[in-house]
């Protein structure tokens, strides 16, 4: 996974410039370490696409990367207004990286909204790239702006850039028999080819995808491409970008092998497929669309040819209930959701629970409550994942921690419930979710065997010498119960959500084989196979960072940072989190200070304060944004000095 591979210990965020070198005939050209840019625009710009082409082009360049997608909740939001933003962010280097970056060094700003909205986070001396066509008296008052800001002095302290990028683009495509309006739509690409020149990114695949996105319409393809050429030629030739840059490939942060960009979600239906296939099991998906979970249902019914069945269901009750008939009948059955969604398949989990068969949900977690904030991220659904059912119910819950691990998670997932027999809970969340990083595709001959036995006969004795089939008779190491296909001669047994007698399944109201039934189940659960926890400490240090889920990144990044100014700290990061890594609470007890970072106020915290008495430090963050770098930084040094 390359945000794990030893690189260069991570800077504090900033291009840094290397060697300058000026070849005959052509611009100055920089060579950079590292730059982090931001497309920012109305929502129906194209600045999401606009960062995923370019980001595309860096991944087959071979830099790591790491991106930050942001957008409006709304399918159409106010045009110029400063809800209505939508932008990208795409963090670049020749080495090893972990997070999107703290702060742009390059802001594409389409509009006055999105200067406004984004300005903040640009650090002085920075690259500012506005589209002047826009900036008219009243998109300036729609903002809140008096005057203009590229008027007033407010932006010299930045490398600004005029360009009229609306009107370049009409001209570039006045031949194109298109209307001024249809014209603009490829403004987003005219910035896409300057922004490619300016930092050397490849240009086939952006014509490539181009053609084939537009396939049906080639004229609309063919502006596009005119468009996007249009604005490599301005960079090349305006006298206004006297300088363009240059960001070598990380040749050393990767190990050898295949590598393609993937995001979260993505990685997540890979992951899925790739277990059912080391499973021998169709893979059933029943869901219903959620943002930002919608995108797994979208590309796994796109992969029939892998035996995956998808259905997209009326509500959230009937998703997972049909994926659980579906793991009745003997499929590697999934549901996907957010957190408004696992609510509502509460019910049903609890009876995935009692029923023990494996069933994967999938959580991608956003703000809450409630609706909340759809588009924005959290982590904030644990303490749900661990109690938000009713009666003694415990799932085993897996966190992945970038985008690519995903990948991982839900194979491990996917063992976890094959194996026990049981609901897993997977949270992932809207940053991974929509994030993207390169990703190392892995031989067949790397991924875990999850073949699994049917029970095929009678597994139990009667005293009379009768042999008979317990649908509840336990395995005795792991406590599952045999997974029995309907339709098997002889293995005809009840199911239902009214708790069962020991061994036979039969309805049973007996107290005491109720709380047999409640410890044995939690026991199943407590004696999960996980691995120990692995902790990151070099130097000795008093100090713990402990975190989950996708604040590896930016804890990571912080850790990085501290080391190379002289602090000593540990870190680890937990990928179980039900049950815990047994070896937790022997890490926690070796250090004076443990905090954990989280987007949330403090879940995880609260469990392990509980459960091992340790005096756990939450630091926090509910904005909707993941954690910066620095900031992390400055809070786990006043930790250490505390």
């Amino acid at each position: 996974m390359t945000s794990q591979v030893s690189s260069p210990a991570e800077q504090a965020d900033g291009a840094v410039v290397g060697e300058q070198r000026k070849p005959a005939g052509v611009k100055d050209v920089q060579r950079l370490d590292r730059v982090i840019i931001r497309f920012a625009g109305d929502s129906g710009d194209g600045m999401q696409l606009t960062g995923d082409r370019f980001t595309s082009e860096t991944a087959s360049f071979g830099n790591d990367l790491s991106t930050l997608p942001n957008f409006p909740a709304e399918i159409r939001a106010p045009a110029g207004t400063l809800p209505g933003v939508s932008s990208f962010q795409l963090h670049f280097a020749d080495h090893d990286i972990l997070t999107p970056g703290d702060a742009p060094n390059v802001l594409v700003a389409m509009n006055p909204a999105a200067l406004k909205a984004n300005i903040a986070d640009v650090p002085r001396g920075a690259e500012i790239i506005v589209n002047t066509d826009e900036f008219t008296k009243r998109a300036l008052q729609k903002v809140g702006y008096a005057a203009s800001p590229l008027d007033d002095g407010s932006l010299d302290g930045y490398s600004l850039h005029r360009v009229p990028l609306t009107t370049l683009t009409v001209e570039a495509l006045k031949d194109f028999g298109l209307t001024r309006k249809e014209a603009e739509r490829s403004k987003n690409m005219f910035a896409l080819g300057l922004l490619s020149w300016m930092y050397h990114r490849p240009t086939e695949g952006t014509e490539k995808f181009l053609k084939s996105k537009f396939a049906k319409k080639p004229e609309i393809a063919a502006a596009n491409i005119a468009a996007f050429r249009a604005g490599w030629n301005f960079g090349e030739t305006t006298e206004d970008f006297a300088v363009s840059y240059e960001v070598a490939p990380a040749a050393t942060a990767f190990p050898t092998g295949t590598y393609r960009n993937i995001s979260g979600n993505l990685a997540l239906s890979y992951g899925l497929v790739a277990a059912s296939r080391q499973a021998d099991l169709p893979l059933f998906l029943g869901s219903y669309p959620i943002t930002p979970a919608s995108d797994i249902l979208h590309e796994l019914s796109r992969h029939k040819n892998f035996g995956v069945r998808t259905f997209q269901a009326e509500d959230e009750i009937a998703g997972i209930g049909a994926a659980l008939g579906a793991a009745f009948g003997g499929s590697l059955a999934v549901t996907t959701t957010s957190g408004p969604g696992v609510a509502l398949k509460s019910e049903t989990i609890g009876l995935a629970v009692s029923m023990e068969l494996p069933l994967l949900i999938l959580d991608i977690q956003r703000g809450g409550p409630s609706t909340g904030l759809p588009t924005k991220t959290e982590q904030a659904d644990l303490l749900q994942a661990m109690f938000g059912r009713n009666g003694e119910a415990p799932v085993p819950i897996v966190a992945p921690c970038t985008p690519a691990d995903c990948f991982d998670a839900a194979i491990e997932a996917a063992r976890i419930a094959l194996v026990y027999r049981t609901p897993v809970m997977l949270l992932s969340d809207g940053y991974l979710a929509n994030g993207s990083e390169p990703w190392r595709i892995p031989d067949i001959d790397e991924l875990p065997d999850l073949t699994v036995q049917f029970a095929q006969g009678p597994n139990h004795t009667l005293d009379d010498g009768t042999e008979v089939f317990w649908p509840y008779k336990r395995d005795p190491q792991t406590l599952a119960r045999p997974w029995a296909v309907p339709g098997t001669p002889g293995l005809e047994h009840r199911i239902g959500g009214i708790e069962k007698q020991d061994g036979t399944g039969n309805i049973s109201y007996d107290p005491a084989n109720h709380d047999f039934m409640v410890r044995t189940r939690q026991a199943k659960i407590d004696g999960i196979d996980v691995p120990d926890l692995e902790v990151d400490d070099p130097h000795g240090a008093r100090t713990l960072v402990l975190g989950w889920g996708s604040t590896y990144g930016p804890i990571t990044a912080a850790v990085r940072r501290l080391r190379g100014s002289g602090e000593s700290i540990a870190q680890a990061h937990l990928r179980h989190l039900n049950p815990f890594p047994r070896n937790l609470g022997a890490v926690l007890k070796r250090y004076d200070r443990v905090v954990i970072p989280e987007m949330n106020l403090g879940q995880l915290a609260t469990l392990v304060r509980a459960k091992y008495l340790v005096d756990a430090h939450s630091y926090n963050q509910v904005n909707g944004m993941p954690f910066k770098a620095e900031q992390l930084a400055t809070a786990l040094k006043e930790a250490i000095d505390g």
